[in-house]
């Protein structure tokens, strides 16, 4: 199944690629600079996890797949204004994101910065055109839960959190929630949003979700796990950046053995809530194994 599972993420990180640059091309108008910068952040990269999470569960109630790939287009939109921006010097000032420069010293900050900008608003854009769903009611629950899951109850919330973490000590119902929302949430709409564009009834909806709050804090946990143990070769990102802020991580809290074993316990409890899609969702499950046992 993890064959299957790395064929089937690799074909869909192609599909997505094209979706983008569909999206976003190039141009020679004065504010290209901009766009480039746009495709800067959000091609040739990353695992496209949230985008496969997209497609699948869109998958799960026959959704049209080029539909499907849209609403993934603009969640990685989101996902990589959030890196641009979290690269940013006012925030970790980063060098080095998905193995190559970040945005602000590829290009500089105030592009960086309005590149963010760009992928977020041009994501809701996206979500509204009704090329993504022909029901208006549809695209405005696209928009209204992807909005929860990005604003300031979601991952800007949880980004203020993690600038608030560097002077103050979490504790593990702190940090946890810390999480949820900084990454969790995102993940909790990837999952949510194939059952909005399906038009699935609330218990199969709420299952994704439930499965999608597990699964994205065992991501994290992994994350902060790789933070300690991985490499920059590995992980094409600075490594042990939390140790050096002094944050409260889930491994400085429950040490490495503990966070690991969590994070399994995490894992099998995200496939538990698949069961009630009988057998139709072996590759989200599988997802499950892979986030845990990621390298990068």
């Amino acid at each position: 199944m993890q064959t299957d599972l790395k064929t089937a993420m690799a074909t869909m990180a192609e599909d997505v690629e094209r979706a983008i640059s569909h999206l976003i091309p190039t141009t020679d108008l004065p504010e290209s600079r901009v766009l480039e910068a746009m495709r800067y952040g959000c091609l040739n990269g990353g695992k496209r996890l949230r985008p496969f999470l997209v497609c699948q569960s869109a998958a799960l109630f026959g959704v049209n797949p080029d539909c499907a790939l849209r609403v993934a287009a603009a969640v990685e939109f989101v996902h990589s204004y959030s890196l641009v921006h979290d690269d940013l010097p006012a925030m970790d000032d980063s060098d080095l994101r998905r193995g190559r420069p970040t945005a602000h010293r590829q290009f500089d900050e105030a592009t960086a910065i309005l590149a963010g900008d760009g992928l977020l608003t041009y994501a809701f854009e996206v979500l509204a055109d009704p090329a993504t769903h022909e029901d208006p009611n549809v695209r405005c629950q696209l928009v209204s839960a992807l909005a929860k899951a990005a604003g300031p109850h979601g991952m800007v919330g949880g980004q203020m959190l993690d600038l608030i973490a560097e002077h103050e000590t979490f504790d593990l119902g702190t940090t946890t929630r810390l999480q949820r929302m900084k990454t969790g949430d995102m993940i909790a709409f990837s999952c949510e949003a194939g059952g909005i564009l399906g038009k699935a009834p609330p218990p199969q909806r709420q299952a994704l979700r439930a499965y999608a709050h597990d699964l994205g804090l065992a991501f994290q946990i992994v994350d902060d796990l790789l933070d300690v143990e991985g490499t920059e070769a590995e992980t094409g990102k600075s490594v042990g950046r939390d140790a050096q802020a002094g944050k409260a991580t889930f491994v400085s809290i429950l040490g490495r053995d503990r966070a690991r074993s969590q994070a399994a316990m995490l894992a099998a409890q995200a496939v538990a809530h698949l069961e009630i899609f009988e057998g139709r969702a072996d590759i989200l499950k599988a997802v499950a194994d892979f986030v845990v046992a990621r390298r990068s």
